[in-house]
């Protein structure tokens, strides 16, 4: 700093050739930056890659800083600067680019885990835990390539990581525990984004998202449920998407004990057949099926309508639907849907003989 304000008081001429050196490879740079951006958006739109895309939104902010460094290390070299001052703004560059290019890098994973990891055989299930997975990675390595342009070892670093080790440990144990814990549920696919889960302490709804602290379950409600991911794994958990997300329902209809059962059964199994090729969730395969099931009713005989709808939440609709098919076909067949009766019965010694 002494030196260039020693120049621009004596000799200012010598900052003329290193601010134009910095202004010519500030355009050159900024041109062939413009240039390739607009190769790639015009290949994008083109091709309508998705790869191309994800290139362009990491590529367009550090494309700046790089251009600007290029064009301060070309003006530095260009000057009259003592070597070490010439190797110490080269140093700072370097690592101003390392971390410009880390940053970059951890993005462009982040993207390509989150639109491509799930067509990749064997890779971790795409979620918030995987991405930063992939983000790390990458910066661990940003940091190690910085570390050994210094000369630092990797293995003192390591050994004083190992030392600490412990003490980290037992300060985040809940932290690492859920880490962990959602490491192992994402590896171990039992419990998938998109499935439908229930615990044993009651949330239900669709997975969100598996986080490195939480996973997110979005109810039927519109709402979330936030689970630290040590519980899910402890947990008994009901998936209702797996082996497949076709799941079993029933409907169970009341009807007079006057009605001929045998009737009763084919009107109920003909509706629901019928519902299969226009109600939305309603499965034909395998075939809805009638039960006389639960039977005999203080007031009713009791039949079950079983059906399979092809997701958890299918089976609300497809029941509304059903009942309110149900309930005009039998007020079009006459058959009674009836009130719950009782039948009294007093019992009593006789009349009572007038007292003298």
């Amino acid at each position: 700093m002494k030196h260039i304000r020693r120049l621009m008081a004596e000799n200012p001429a010598e900052l003329v050739m290193p601010l134009v050196m910095f202004a010519l490879m500030l355009g050159a740079g900024w041109l062939v930056r413009w240039l390739v951006l607009k190769a790639l958006r015009t290949w994008v739109r083109r091709s309508q890659s998705r790869a191309g895309m994800i290139l362009i939104e990491v590529l367009a902010g550090p494309s700046l800083i790089w251009v600007v460094i290029v064009a301060t290390h070309v003006a530095i070299q260009s000057s009259n600067l003592p070597a070490e001052l010439a190797n110490r703004g080269a140093s700072i560059l370097y690592v101003l680019g390392m971390v410009s290019v880390t940053l970059m890098l951890m993005r462009l994973a982040g993207n390509l885990v989150r639109h491509y990891g799930d067509q990749v055989p064997g890779a971790l299930p795409v979620t918030t835990l995987s991405q930063n997975l992939a983000q790390i990675g990458v910066l661990i390595l940003g940091i190690v390539e910085v570390l050994d342009h210094y000369n630092y070892s990797i293995k003192t670093i390591l050994t004083a990581l190992g030392i600490g080790g412990l003490a980290v440990a037992l300060a985040l144990q809940d932290t690492l525990s859920n880490l962990f814990a959602g490491f192992y549920v994402a590896v171990a696919r039992q419990i998938r984004l998109g499935d439908y889960i229930k615990l044993n302490t009651g949330e239900e709804g669709y997975v969100g998202d598996i986080g490195w602290r939480c996973t997110t379950i979005r109810a039927l409600s519109n709402n979330l449920v936030i689970v630290p991911n040590g519980k899910l794994a402890q947990a008994i958990v009901t998936n209702y998407c797996l082996p497949d997300p076709h799941v079993s329902a029933s409907l169970q209809v009341g009807v007079s004990y006057q009605s001929d059962p045998d009737r009763v059964e084919k009107i109920l199994l003909d509706v629901a057949i019928q519902g299969t090729r226009d109600i939305a969730g309603l499965l034909a395969e395998p075939a809805p099926s009638v039960a006389f099931d639960p039977g005999f009713l203080e007031s009713a005989l009791g039949f079950t309508v079983n059906f399979q709808v092809s997701e958890f939440a299918n089976q609300f609709s497809v029941r509304n639907e059903l009942r309110r098919r149900i309930f005009r076909r039998f007020r079009d067949e006459g058959v009674e849907i009836p009130y719950p009766t009782r039948s009294v019965r007093l019992e009593g010694s006789g009349p009572a003989t007038p007292s003298t």
